[in-house]
């Protein structure tokens, strides 16, 4: 089994954190290719950046037709409708990935993202899944989204900090980390809380794998029926 798994920004470090983290669960023989466009902005930080980035994005999907499954590792799931609709094969997005895996956990949970600007689409993004309402709080931290690559303690006391406020005071019992560049501070966050603290990149990645597995494909009926091209015939 093949997954593509495409960063929709530029910035290769932050490819190369998501695909170890795609690696280290996936079962033996599944390959996880990752790819990174090159004329996508370096994050993608609000719907300037979501739109600016999808060029990209979707030719990194049509560069690797072989996959069995592409895996979009951004947070604003970015594309998604585009890319189902452009391949038949299943095509998961990481922020939906994880708010159906928190809702599969727990009764409420709550998102720690990154910037303000980031917080009113990903709570359209829940309206649309039909799961805002197991959602306490989209909560943001400030931290730009290439700061997190930085690794430094001050930057994950702020994560661990909305954290603890959202199970305070939205009565979290699970907690969504908001942006891919997050996914190694999975493990460390949920035993310091003691509660799930669930990464999209992992949970897209093996739910693509499940889909793949039973032989699911993307609809064609309505909504992601393949494109008219130009000059085709209707």
């Amino acid at each position: 089994m093949r997954i593509l798994l495409v960063n929709p920004n530029s910035t290769v470090s932050m490819t190369e954190k998501a695909a170890q983290a795609a690696r280290r669960v996936v079962r033996p023989g599944t390959e996880v290719v990752a790819a990174t466009p090159a004329g996508s902005p370096p994050s993608i930080q609000g719907f300037f950046d979501v739109a600016m980035c999808l060029p990209g994005l979707l030719a990194e999907i049509a560069r690797n037709p072989e996959a069995d499954a592409v895996v979009i590792a951004c947070f604003d799931d970015t594309g998604l409708d585009a890319a189902r609709a452009m391949v038949e094969v299943p095509v998961l997005g990481i922020g939906e990935a994880a708010f159906h895996a928190a809702s599969m956990l727990s009764c409420r949970f709550s998102v720690v993202t990154t910037l303000r600007r980031s917080v009113p689409g990903i709570e359209a993004n829940l309206v649309r899944y039909g799961l805002a309402a197991r959602c306490g709080r989209v909560r943001s931290t400030e931290i730009p989204v290439l700061h997190l690559e930085r690794g430094d303690p001050a930057t994950t006391g702020r994560i661990a900090d909305e954290i603890r406020h959202a199970i305070d005071e939205d009565g979290a019992e699970a907690i969504v980390l908001g942006c891919a560049g997050m996914t190694d501070l999975m493990d460390g966050l949920s035993a310091r809380f003691g509660l799930p603290v669930i990464d999209g990149v992992t949970c897209a990645v093996a739910f693509a794998e499940a889909l793949v597995a039973v032989g699911a494909r993307t609809s064609k009926v309505g909504g992601y029926a393949t494109p008219i091209r130009a000059g085709a015939a209707e």
